[in-house]
């Protein structure tokens, strides 16, 4: 717990009212400016203990150096004084200004000093001081305004790498710092280490820069402001306007926006400026102005009376510290009021006001006039204009052991509080605590310089010792003092006599850390190392030797925190990392016995992976609730040296926090956890509970089996300054108990230790170790104890156990009730609810998602709100009935609120409620419209014979049968009529036509019983009354029963056969209709009935309508009706001789595929029929179809190959694999132009191939070589072909006596001749000469055509002589007679026409050859 303590400063007698206050940046020193009538005033120096140490006269401006211990001083006189701490030099500057100082301004690093007057010309001077604050000659730079000097700001130095940061980084180890240095490392970027340009504000307005005029406002310049981010400059004026400057890189500056800030006029403004760019203001108003310049945003926050502050108090000044993001605020009334920045997830800071929070104020009293943050963190300075206080920020002290806590109240009061007893005292002490220790009998106090031991003796507190001791840190073990001094630890008695040391090597360290449990001492050095020493004995004894924390933490810098356990088994252990930050997430832990350190990182939520790890349950249990945070505090507990918890908090939140007192103040304002674990060496950590922190208490204290103690918040989180008096001294420990010991706080020994042992044996998942440390116990408050522990466990089989030893059948049957549902948690949610345990039982069911249960869960237990929340947002199905069980409560609590209309009840619900009540229910009618309601009025009203007004509900509720009945009542028949008539209602017509029925007006009563379609009644009124004409069309309208009496009472009366045959066909009798038909020759009846005839129809009946058709010459429908009774073979005969056209769809009907009605072969021999049938009609394509069914393929395909559709062809004959039919597809395909399809070819001869017909492949074959060299001359491709027919050829099977042979000897000839001609074409290009010999020799060959043609052997002749151009030899050779020879021996003959085509060409040749 951290507070603000008071400190009054103990100012000099000459002093008199303080007017200004001034902290060092750097130093925790505090210099205050007063004013005294008598000397003019002092300046007074306060260290952090509040002593003066120095004074001086008149002051008017105080200015610190930034680094050095430097005071600036100006005086009223114009004289200006550099006063040095704590050696007290007091060099004054060179006179310079003949009037009061009114500017002091230090440069970043303190280097150069300006100082401004009041006088009308506006003397400013510019000096230089050295690294020691020393002033270095007379001034750098003069310069007069004409006007007094107001304000001055530096402007930041441009960003570089700050050599001087750097070189204390590197020498502290810092690798990045020395990568910068190295010469691998970048270049630095030497930028200046110090702005040393600054601007000036005149008291007219005007503002400077160096010395150049930079811009000008209307009045007096009240504050400037330099924005770093947007580097723009802020001007304020006495007025409160507020402009904003962009700075140009020539010089100048250019106005982007100016506003008037709100305040209240006359008053003194207090004008600060954060960091993040919030501009803050107090007007001596009630409330603070922020104005946010970055976003463009402003907002004010405001005191609240409820935390303390009184109405029409006002806030006159404020300061901001950006450490701690707090804002300070001093009232009138003597208040300092703080609001902290709590930053929203998500959100980042100066968003809005929501994330400034207020805290409960701090009393000072008297009227607050200024305020100022020092440079430590945790002190304040307020002025109250008679004194000075500071408020010092402390973790207030507090300690717990053997059922005696303390907890500090106020600097040197505490309270005490005896658990055993019940005894509550309060100590006042005569030193500062920092420090508190207790046991059973004793008190002990220090202050890090004496310690005073106080003895605890029924309600009174007696000082026994107190003796001077410079330790920071004190533990007692019975009559022993425990202090600490370098390399050593002190064994004192109460009066400080020393009765042992226990020392410390070098290389272990100074001891920083005590902790005393049972009688172990656990020490923590400096050097990360610690020892655990056994008290039990005389003298104090090593319980283990040194360890050395370093060796086994990586990047350990310091320790922080050191608990041992009950037998001095186990040491636990927080540290701090080497940048000084903690170790954020990790709880280490050493096994004394073992020498083994773990750790249990809070960030994941497990424990180390040397510890054995949490099964599956307890993972599903505390997996969420523990990751993503880090421990603050820890404690063993006092007896049981397995138990331990610790407090947790957010990472996020603590990350930020480098010290004990942040992370303290963390704890007060963020989710607090306390875990609780068990620890040892068998089973590792092994967590037991975890649960936050309940309201309402500050910090836990320690842990002693069954309870937690915290220490708990007051009424003020902050403590008023002035101590309280004894008697008021409030009640500050609370105590919880434990999870498993609730119930049970009083419970003896022997029950303690069992349940511990339960707890423990059940955290490990050993059951049958839990049931023994508990079967001797008979308590029910044990067993209910142990109930409420499995709903945290989610143990129902132990549950069940509890229950049962309890006696509770209710809560045994509910939870055999629940395991129905399918979620776990929803089974252990009911456990929860038997136990009452309420809250558990809701997160159950947030957990699983059953908010249809959660939604029950909140109407069980009255919180209607969260149920129709849930109902609305969660469980919607359940919407309407929860708004109806909610208005049935509001019912039941006499609330007639009318809650049943969102339950879409009301309509029942309502009339029902107010039925006693008839004028609000009358009001209610009229006010909701609603039909139903307008009906139950009405009928309401009927009952009570208001029959009028009953018609005008009825009317508006549009209940026409209730208007028609009425009316009938009241014998309005005619009205009646009209309704029913117009309305076309069905229930108001049948009550109509009952009422004409009952008063024999037959033929109204036929009319109203057709328009409320009751056809029966309408047609058995026909019927008695003769009424033949209406009765046709109402049976025809009306069902199948109806038309069958009809139809019968026509066939009964023989007359109208023709309706009666109608209705018969009509209601389905089809055989009937037809017997009718036929008897009584109805054949254009018979027309219209036949056709609904199918196979499903009586076969007798089929035939005699297919006779019936033959007659008149209808033989389409003959033959359906044949096919339908399944007569094919007629039917087919009838589609041959009258030539009828066999369709898909009739041929499909005849294709019969039940054996009962054919057997195969008849059923084949029909489907040939058929095929041959559709043959001779020229649809092959189904004839195909039919003979595939009879399984005559060959068939098949020739009726496809008529079809000469292609496609179909060849994917029959690859779908079919017989070869007849490949031979058939190959021989068709043939017929085709193949020549031009290269994809034809292929098929011909993969199907000659399949169809095993090697001489028909070889014909097909020839063909293509004799293609090749009639159409292309390719004599190569020809010669590939003939080679592939003798192949093939060579194959086959010769059947016929030797044709074979011949054939395939005439093959080979014509390959020989071939080959011969296209090696001389080869040949020419190597041995023209050759290749004409052997050409020459070729065209001699007898029966070379049709091998090789005779005209491709002359012209390769011709073309040889030509090129070599021997026309003579051409002559010679006569090629024109050996042209007709070679005509004449293959049988052709020229006509004429081509004698003298010929003629002309050999004419053209001689020319040629001529030329």
């Amino acid at each position: 717990m951290a507070v603000y303590f008071d400190h009054r400063i103990e100012a000099p007698e000459s002093s008199d009212v303080p007017f200004q206050l001034s902290w060092h940046p750097a130093l925790p020193v505090l210099a205050v400016a007063s004013s005294s009538p008598a000397s003019g005033g002092n300046v007074d120096l306060y260290l952090q203990q509040v002593n003066p140490t120095a004074e001086m006269k008149s002051p008017a401006v105080l200015r610190w150096h930034p680094i050095k211990p430097v005071l600036a001083v100006g005086w009223e006189n114009g004289d200006v004084v550099l006063l040095t701490h704590p050696s007290g030099d007091q060099p004054v500057l060179p006179s310079t200004h003949t009037a009061g100082i009114t500017l002091l301004e230090w440069s970043s690093s303190g280097s150069r000093l300006v100082t401004g007057d009041q006088v009308s010309t506006g003397v400013l001077a510019v000096w230089k001081v050295d690294a020691r604050g020393r002033l270095q000659g007379n001034h750098l730079v003069k310069h007069e305004y004409g006007n007094p000097i107001t304000c001055c700001i530096f402007r930041p130095a441009l960003p570089g790498d700050d050599v001087a940061k750097l070189a204390r980084a590197s020498v502290s180890g810092d690798e990045t710092a020395l990568d910068m240095f190295s010469w691998k490392g970048a270049p630095l970027k030497m930028g200046p280490q110090e702005g040393l340009a600054f601007y000036v504000s005149t008291a007219d307005g005007g503002s400077q820069s160096s010395t150049a005029t930079l811009l000008s406002v209307e009045g007096s310049i009240k504050t400037l402001l330099y924005l770093d981010k947007r580097e723009t400059l802020a001007v304020i004026t006495e007025t409160l306007m507020l402009s904003q400057y962009t700075l140009l890189p020539a010089g100048g500056a250019q106005e982007f926006m100016k506003v008037k800030l709100s305040g209240k006029s006359g008053q003194k403004v207090d004008i600060i400026w954060t960091e993040n760019s919030l501009l803050i203001t107090a007007t001596g108003e009630q409330f603070i102005r922020l104005w946010d310049l970055e976003r463009d945003d402003n907002y004010i926050l405001s005191l609240d009376e409820t935390l303390g502050f009184e109405r029409g108090e006002m806030i006159n000044c404020v300061s901001f510290c950006a450490g701690k993001e707090i804002l300070a605020a001093g009232t009138s009334h003597g208040r300092i009021a703080m609001w902290r920045m709590v930053v929203q997830p998500g959100s980042s800071r100066g968003d809005s006001k929501a994330q400034w929070k207020l805290q409960t104020p701090t009393e000072v009293h008297g009227n607050v006039t200024q305020l100022q943050w020092g440079s430590s963190l945790n002190l304040l300075a307020v002025n109250n204009s008679n004194t000075v206080v500071i408020l010092s920020e402390h973790v207030m002290s507090a300690d717990f052991s053997q059922q005696v806590a303390a907890v500090q109240l106020t600097p040197t009061q505490l309270s005490i509080t005896q658990f055993t007893s019940g005894l509550h005292v309060a100590l006042q002490s005569d030193i500062h605590i920092k420090g508190v220790c207790v046991t059973k009998d004793s008190v002990t106090v220090w202050n890090g310089k004496q310690v005073t031991v106080y003895e605890l003796s029924g309600t009174v507190l007696r000082n026994t010792g107190s003796f001077l001791c410079d330790s920071h840190v004190v533990a007692v073990y019975e009559e022993n003092l425990y202090t600490v001094e370098p390399s050593r630890v002190q064994i004192r008695t109460p009066q400080g006599t020393v009765k042992q040391l226990l020392t410390f090597s070098k290389a272990e360290g100074n001891p920083v850390l005590l902790h005393v449990c049972q009688s172990y001492l656990a020490v923590g050095t400096d050097a990360a190392h610690i020892r655990v020493f056994d008290l039990s004995r005389r003298d104090a004894k090593a319980h283990c030797s040194a360890k050395n924390l370093a060796d086994q933490i990586s990047n350990l810098g310091a320790l922080r925190s050191v608990k041992c356990n009950a037998n001095g088994s186990q040491v636990s252990i927080l540290i701090s990392q080497v940048s000084g930050r903690p170790a954020v997430s990790l709880l280490y832990f050493y096994d004394v016995e073992m020498d083994t350190v773990t750790h249990f990182d809070f960030f994941t939520g497990r424990p180390s992976s040397g510890i054995s790890p949490q099964d599956e349950n307890e993972k599903h249990l505390f997996g969420a609730e523990l990751s993503g945070r880090c421990p603050v505090s820890h404690f063993w507990d006092e007896s049981e040296p397995r138990l331990f918890v610790c407090e947790t908090v957010p990472i996020s939140s603590e990350s930020s926090s480098s010290s004990y007192l942040d992370m303290v103040r963390v704890t007060l304002r963020v989710d607090v956890s306390v875990v609780t674990l068990f620890c040892t060496q068998e089973h590792g950590l092994l967590l037991q509970d975890c649960y936050p922190k309940p309201p309402g208490l500050q910090a836990l204290l320690a842990l002693a089996v069954p309870y937690y103690y915290f220490s708990c918040k007051v009424r003020m989180e902050v403590f008023r300054l002035s101590p309280a008096p004894p008697a008021q001294v409030p009640h500050m420990v609370s105590r919880r108990a434990l999870r498993d010991f609730v119930g049970l706080e009083n419970c003896e020994k022997a029950t303690r230790d069992a349940m511990l042992n339960f707890s423990f044996y059940l955290t490990i998942g050993d059951m049958d170790e839990a049931f023994k440390s508990i079967k001797l116990i008979k308590s029910k408050a044990v067993w209910e104890n142990m109930a409420r522990m499995c709903v945290k466990t989610r143990r129902l089989d132990v549950a069940r156990v509890c229950l049962g030893n309890m006696g509770n059948a209710r809560a045994a049957k509910a939870l055999k009730e629940a395991e129905a549902e399918p979620e776990p948690e929803a089974r252990v949610a009911m456990l929860a609810i038997q136990l009452g345990i309420l809250e558990d039982a809701e997160k159950l069911y947030k957990s699983c998602q059953r908010y249809d249960l959660l939604n029950s869960f909140y109407q069980a237990y009255g919180r209607w709100q969260e149920a129709l929340e849930t109902a609305e947002s969660r469980d919607r199905t359940h919407l309407r009935t929860t708004y109806y069980n909610y208005a049935k409560y509001l019912e039941s609590m006499g609330d007639k609120s009318l809650a049943y209309e969102k339950s879409d009840t009301h309509r029942v619900e309502v009339p029902r409620m107010l039925q006693d009540d008839t004028t609000s229910l009358e009001i209610y009618v009229n006010k909701m419209k609603d039909k139903n309601i307008y009906k139950w009025w009405a009928q309401y009203l009927e009952s009570q014979s208001d029959l009028d007004s009953a018609l005008r509900f009825y009317e508006s509720a549009q209940d026409y049968l209730s208007l028609v009945r009425v009316h009938c009542y009241m014998g309005n028949i005619q009205k009646a009529s009209e309704i029913a008539n117009n309305t076309g209602d069905r229930a108001a017509s049948y009550h109509l036509a009952r009422h004409y029925e009952g008063h024999d007006d037959i033929k109204q009563a036929v009319h109203f019983y057709t328009r409320a379609q009751a056809y029966n009644n309408a047609i058995r009124l026909c019927k008695e009354n003769g009424l033949d004409d209406q009765l046709m069309n109402l049976a025809l309208l009306s069902n199948p029963e109806d038309m069958m009496e009809a139809a019968c009472y026509y066939e009964e009366k023989a007359t109208h056969m023709d309706r009666a045959v109608a209705l018969y066909h009509k209601a389905g009798y089809v055989s009937k209709a037809l017997e009718l038909a036929f008897s009584t020759q109805q054949f254009s009846a018979l027309q219209l009935i036949a056709e609904d005839l199918n196979e499903n129809s009586d076969p007798a009946l089929l035939a005699r309508c297919s006779d019936f058709f033959i007659t008149h010459s209808q033989y389409e429908k003959s033959v359906e009706l044949l096919v339908a009774a399944k007569k094919y073979y007629e039917a087919l005969e009838l589609c041959v001789s009258q030539n009828l056209t066999i369709t898909e769809d009739l041929a499909t009907r005849m294709t019969v595929t039940d054996s009962k009605d054919l057997s195969e072969e008849a059923r084949k021999e029909l489907m040939e029929k058929i095929a041959d049938c559709c043959m001779r009609q020229g649809n092959y394509h189904l004839a195909t179809k039919k003979y595939t069914q009879a399984g005559n393929k060959l068939k098949a395909m020739r009726a496809l190959l008529k079809s000469g559709d292609t496609e179909k062809i060849v994917f029959f004959a690859n779908v079919c694999r017989q070869k007849e039919l490949f031979i058939m597809a190959a021989n068709y395909l043939q017929s085709l132009d193949w020549q031009k399809d290269p994809e034809i070819l292929k098929t011909i001869i993969g199907f000659y191939t399949k169809g095993r017909a090697p001489d028909l492949l070889a014909g097909f074959y020839e063909a293509c070589a004799q293609v090749e060299i009639d159409d292309y001359q390719n004599y190569e491709k020809a010669l590939d072909a003939l080679t592939e027919a003798a192949k093939c050829l060579s194959k086959a099977k010769d059947s016929s006596s030797g044709q074979q042979e011949l054939r395939l000897a005439d093959l080979r000839h014509k390959i020989t001749l071939i080959k011969k001609f296209v090696h001389i074409r080869r040949l020419y290009a190597e041995d023209a000469g050759d290749a004409v010999r052997l050409c020459e020799s070729l065209s001699e060959e007898p029966d070379i055509n049709p091998a090789v043609r005779v005209g491709d052997v002359l012209g390769f002749l011709i073309d040889h002589y030509c090129q070599q151009s021997n026309y003579q030899a051409v002559s010679a050779f006569s090629v024109y007679s050996f042209v007709l020879q070679a005509l004449h021996k293959t049988g052709l003959s020229l006509d004429r026409a081509d004698r003298r085509h010929s003629s002309k060409e050999e004419d053209e040749v001689e020319e040629d050859l001529n030329e």
